[in-house]
């Protein structure tokens, strides 16, 4: 079976990164590496994640520009991208690399699921999975992977702001379409339960209509972190 890398970049993350990397320890073995990129962390990420990583790295800030630098160390035949509050379900790698196994296909993601309990966050992620399913289109959230081969084809992630997955997503699609898990990746809702589930919607969709109509990575970036 092809070896995996999972690439996670990781920014200040010391109050969840341990419980975030333990649960991907089983994996850790000659069939998966785990790579952390971290962007200059100011607390103990990096130390926290040395011993639960195959390989720690710093790289330049920017989820685009650390996911390329992970991807440039790692040795795996398969490219597999993950947020550190993202919890993937148990047969993740075996979902993969099952998915990967007709030679036509180049890459895929994962349905996603909010940890959250607001209702409201039921309606988001489905609609989050149809849109990604019929535009096959994939967000960071959803754990894109990749064929390491048609990644480097790529050009990696476009060295932009915000919206790297999305141009990325746009790249590979020109290929072959995503294959659409449906288990779930269970990613973080805290952000929609800070700033509030309908204010972010709305941010959200703002930013991706803005940037669909050519509006600068760099000046979206500064809204989304603003915020």
């Amino acid at each position: 079976m092809p070896r995996i890398a999972i690439i996670v970049p990781v920014l200040n993350e010391a109050t969840q990164i341990v419980a975030g990397l333990e649960a991907l320890q089983a994996w850790r073995g000659p069939d998966c590496e785990l790579i952390i990129a971290d962007g200059g962390s100011t607390d103990q990420t990096v130390a926290l994640a040395e011993p639960q990583a195959d390989r720690v790295i710093i790289a330049p800030k920017g989820r685009a520009a650390q996911m390329n630098a992970g991807a440039a160390v790692s040795q795996s035949e398969i490219l597999w991208f993950l947020h550190a509050d993202s919890l993937p379900p148990p047969e993740a790698i075996l979902l993969i690399q099952a998915a990967l196994a007709d030679p036509c296909r180049h890459w895929g993601r994962f349905d996603v699921r909010l940890s959250g309990t607001h209702p409201a966050l039921r309606m988001v992620e489905t609609l989050m999975n149809l849109r990604s399913r019929l535009t096959g289109i994939a967000t960071g959230d959803q754990g894109i992977f990749v064929r390491r081969t048609r990644f480097e084809q790529m050009g990696g992630y476009p060295p932009i702001a915000l919206m790297e997955d999305i141009a990325l997503s746009r790249l590979l699609k020109r290929h072959s379409p995503p294959v659409c898990l449906r288990q779930r990746l269970t990613t973080s809702s805290r952000r929609w339960e800070r700033d509030g589930v309908f204010r972010t919607i709305v941010l959200m969709w703002r930013l991706r209509l803005a940037y669909f109509f050519g509006a600068d990575p760099d000046q979206l970036a500064r809204i989304y972190y603003r915020r």
